[in-house]
């Protein structure tokens, strides 16, 4: 099924303007949803807004939004003061620096959209690709939609562009806000990590080695309720063995474990093919021994 485009817009780049089409890089319909029932008869539930002081139920003409500025007190808005309030969208991203990709935590990473180019858009289009895939770097700009402003993150890919939305700084807690104690690593644990590191390693990151075992679960045990079947809860699995306490023998015991799939995949990839060993000559056949009854000495 062919991509469907969610909104056209222009990138401004300089005195460049580069029309791209918008499209959801994430699918958010895959996650599973349950309506909310009445146990005794299976009818679906309605929602009703009541009202804290007169217990009474309020219908949507009657409800208005509220900012709570000190306990219990607010200020009200009327929708038109409040849509007056927002951001106009513009169908622009306007481009205000370019930074190395790797300057830009990846916390502060919201939700991306893939890009590609509108009528008369592909030649701009490509040289912004190539041009930040190069320098590596990534454009940073703003855009407007739905009423807010968004700082967005424009990076190459091997195949074209990503927008990608940024958290404010505000929106991001800081790491230093938590009261991480310093501790003293020593070498031969640093070295025993390393080569745990190693061992498990990968050049590349494949997404499709990793499955939602909990969204397969749920959706065997839809099917299985479709089809009138009772479902079986599983046990519990035991957990493993002592916990290991000492840092160095948790590190040993780790080294001992098979590697996952994909890292064993990638280390046999990268190791030459042996040699097959040579055939070794055959041994003469040893005589058939005689039956019989041995005589007594």
């Amino acid at each position: 099924m062919a991509a469907r485009s969610i909104a056209s817009l222009n990138i401004s780049f300089g005195l460049v303007s580069i029309p791209v089409k918008l499209y959801t890089a994430t699918e958010s319909s895959h996650a599973i949803s349950f309506n909310l029932l009445h146990k005794t008869c299976g009818s679906r539930l309605k929602q009703q807004l009541l009202c804290a002081r007169e217990d009474i139920p309020v219908p949507r003409e009657d409800i208005v939004k509220g900012y709570e500025f000190s306990k219990d007190q607010y200020v009200m808005f009327e929708p038109e003061e409040l849509k007056a309030l927002e951001e106009a969208g513009t169908h622009a991203a306007d481009i205000t620096e370019f930074v190395p990709i790797e300057a830009i935590d990846p916390v502060y990473f919201d939700k991306a959209y893939y890009l590609a180019p509108d009528k008369g858009g592909a030649k701009p289009y490509a040289l912004l690709a190539r041009a930040l895939r190069e320098s590596k770097r990534c454009a940073i700009g703003r855009w407007a939609a739905r009423g807010k402003q968004y700082i967005v993150m424009i990076r190459p890919v091997e195949d074209g562009l990503v927008m990608q939305q940024l958290l404010y700084a505000n929106e991001v807690r800081s790491i230093k806000d938590l009261n991480i104690p310093s501790a003293e690593v020593k070498a031969a644990e640093l070295k025993l990590a390393e080569q745990l590191i190693d061992q498990q390693a990968s050049d590349t990151f494949d997404p499709t080695a990793y499955k939602d075992e909990v969204r397969e679960r749920i959706e065997a045990a839809v099917q299985e309720k479709v089809a009138g079947h009772e479902v079986t809860l599983a046990e519990e699995p035991e957990r493993g063995g002592a916990q290991i306490i000492d840092l160095m023998e948790a590190l040993r015991a780790s080294l001992g474990k098979k590697a996952p799939a994909a890292a064993r995949k990638t280390a046999t990839a990268a190791k030459p093919a042996r040699k097959p060993a040579k055939a070794a000559p055959q041994a003469e056949a040893a005589p058939e021994k005689r039956k019989g009854t041995r005589r007594a000495k």
